[in-house]
């Protein structure tokens, strides 16, 4: 049984992020619409700053160049947490893992991620942290 790539990525509940060596988006599944708040069409052919905040840009293209540059990366079985924006402008916490795509030659030619939105989980475990940092300072 041969599995159909795009078929599996349209009805996963997490979202499917491809991006080219430039780090233009080139596959973008229903999960990532409802995560971001942008449709395919708006996102396909863009840029990964649509979804990175600003302030993380400088250091996001860094690891993105480095992880292009050596095929690898150190975060392939790791679950990162990070910030993110939405369409609408608002704040989210994703967490994804990420897998490096070769072509034949074993070239990397693209990023995948697979991406969860965090934010809830991230919110409440700040305002535990916070709590506890009131309670502990009441001791």
């Amino acid at each position: 049984m041969q599995i159909d790539f795009e078929q599996l990525a349209k009805v996963m509940g997490d979202g499917v992020v491809i991006s080219d060596a430039n780090g233009n988006i080139v596959f973008w599944n229903q999960a990532a619409e409802r995560i971001f708040g942008y449709s395919a069409g708006e996102a396909v052919g863009k840029s990964l700053d649509i979804i990175t905040p600003e302030r993380f840009r400088e250091r996001h293209w860094d690891g993105y160049r480095k992880s292009m540059q050596s095929g690898t990366t150190r975060y392939g079985s790791t679950l990162l947490t990070v910030p993110a924006i939405h369409k609408e402008g608002k704040a989210l916490s994703i967490a994804f893992t990420v897998a490096m795509l070769t072509n034949e030659d074993g070239v990397v030619v693209a990023i995948a991620a697979v991406v969860r939105d965090d934010t809830e989980r991230f919110q409440l475990d700040r305002s535990l942290k916070k709590r506890i940092s009131e309670l502990e300072a009441k001791v």
